[in-house]
């Protein structure tokens, strides 16, 4: 493991180059703990070289000065600890460097670890994404008009008449994605590691869904199991029963996870509880609540999975209780619904920003919100050119 705190030649690198990418990492001393637990020196030096495009053997080979034999081991571990991902095409590796968020903290809680420090690591995790009295971390996930993920709405309370497109279908996604799989839950298994709990008794384990070539990614290195449709649409099932929130990326096409979310563990829903209401984008409903036949008990309060409502009371004869929503915090994401007795709640369509086509068009737009545009876009041309020179 790590633990080259001395060794900073490597860490300020690698720190700079992860803040390349559209959600970074603010540097701190305690991140540098944080990096230095999680890459050896040798490990941080690679990462700090790679381009912000998935990279060939050979390529990593020209950036680091390394001979492909000596690369070729360190990648396979980095790829085994969530740090890079191997991609296969065409009978070729690429490899590209994960993010901190949406990545390698995540990866680093996915497996049971025996290579880690992991109440350490959880430790340090949390004072990075929750001591900050700057916020910076929270400043930088959630600090873009265009958020990285999206919330998704239970199809069964969406309106009869409301048009719903398969990019807005936790069930249709899974279905078209081609390939899944269902994995641990970072963020409650990071929380056991503090020795707390999830106030739902959400599981940790078999509850969060990966796809695509993210899922094969994650199978191949230990971070997964592969699961067929049919067993993915019952984990579905089961998050709806306790009321959590699906969150995926905020993409049309192809997202590559659905994570199912509480408000007690989720960082996302976190951020968005802890002043930053926005953080993640909403679905294209909202809740209304029929003030005739509400009668204030709380219980979609308990259910909703973040401060989307409140208890109120009317004065209409005699005092009432009602409970009230806040559009700005309501995400629209329908878990609350099931739990009232009265059926009060419901979903109505809601007008939100168009969601980005793929994930390349939110990271630019994204990079453009924060102005680390050019960066990125120079890059994508190396990566054009360098195609076009191999095809030549």
């Amino acid at each position: 493991m790590g633990h080259h705190l001395d060794g900073k030649s490597s860490i300020v690198p690698l720190v700079d180059r992860l803040n390349r990418y559209p959600i970074g990492l603010p540097d701190s001393e305690t991140l540098r703990q944080i990096l230095a637990i999680l890459f050896s020196e040798e490990e941080a030096y690679v990462a700090s070289r790679f381009p912000l495009h998935e990279a060939t053997l050979k390529e990593l080979a020209r950036t680091t000065g390394w001979s492909e034999d000596r690369l070729r081991p360190t990648l396979d571990t980095m790829a085994n600890k969530g740090l890079v991902m191997d991609l296969h095409y065409s009978g070729k590796t690429y490899y590209m460097l994960m993010p901190g968020l949406i990545g390698f903290f995540e990866f680093s809680f996915m497996k049971q670890r025996q290579d880690l420090p992991v109440a350490e690591l959880a430790q340090l995790m949390h004072e990075y994404l929750f001591e900050d009295p700057e916020n910076a971390m929270g400043q930088e996930f959630f600090g873009s008009r265009t958020p990285l993920t999206r919330s998704l709405a239970y199809e069964e309370h969406i309106p009869v008449h409301s048009a719903v497109t398969t990019w807005e279908s936790a069930r249709e996604i899974i279905k078209k994605a081609g390939y899944g799989a269902v994995g641990m839950c970072y963020c409650r298994h990071k929380k056991e590691h503090l020795n707390q709990s999830c106030d739902k008794k959400a599981p940790t384990k078999e509850i969060c869904i990966s796809l695509g070539t993210a899922a094969r990614f994650m199978v191949r290195r230990g971070f997964a199991e592969e699961r067929t449709v049919d067993e993915l649409l019952a984990v579905i099932d089961r998050a709806r029963d306790l009321h959590l929130t699906h969150i995926t990326d905020n993409i049309r096409h192809k997202p590559s996870f659905i994570c199912n979310c509480c408000s007690c563990c989720c960082e996302l829903l976190g951020g968005v509880n802890r002043g930053f209401p926005n953080g993640i984008a909403k679905s294209n409903f909202t809740l209304s609540i029929d003030p005739e036949t509400c009668v204030g008990c709380g219980l979609c309060k308990k259910a909703c999975n973040v401060l989307a409502l409140q208890t109120v009371s009317v004065e209409n004869g005699k005092t009432k209780k009602r409970m009230q929503v806040d559009p700005e915090f309501c995400l629209g994401c329908g878990a609350c619904i099931s739990a009232c007795p009265t059926h009060s709640l419901k979903l109505v369509p809601a007008s939100r920003p168009a969601v980005p086509e793929k994930k390349q068009d939110l990271f630019m737009q994204i990079l453009k919100e924060k102005k680390r545009f050019m960066p990125f876009l120079a890059s994508h041309i190396k990566k054009k050119v360098r195609r076009v020179l191999r095809l030549s």
